[in-house]
């Protein structure tokens, strides 16, 4: 009995923290600065989100280069 109360409480701590794991949309601010350095390095397009303290952009295009993924 004590094992399932410690399993079901272990399971809601990790189920409430599941939102926080995921990224979360660029502001428009952050959107036009990390569209001027893909334009300084020639690359456009990508979706775009903040997350784990980074700026991500993923499936960017670049000339001479297939799609591309970064983290600033």
């Amino acid at each position: 009995m004590r094992v399932r109360m410690l399993l079901a409480a272990a399971s809601l701590v990790v189920l409430s923290q599941a939102p926080a794991w995921s990224g979360r949309p660029v502001t428009e601010e952050e959107r036009m600065k990390l569209v001027a350095a893909l334009a300084a390095e020639g690359c456009s397009g990508g979706e775009m989100e903040f997350d784990d303290g980074l700026y991500e952009v993923e499936d960017a295009t670049c000339p001479g280069r297939q799609r591309i993924r970064s983290d600033f």
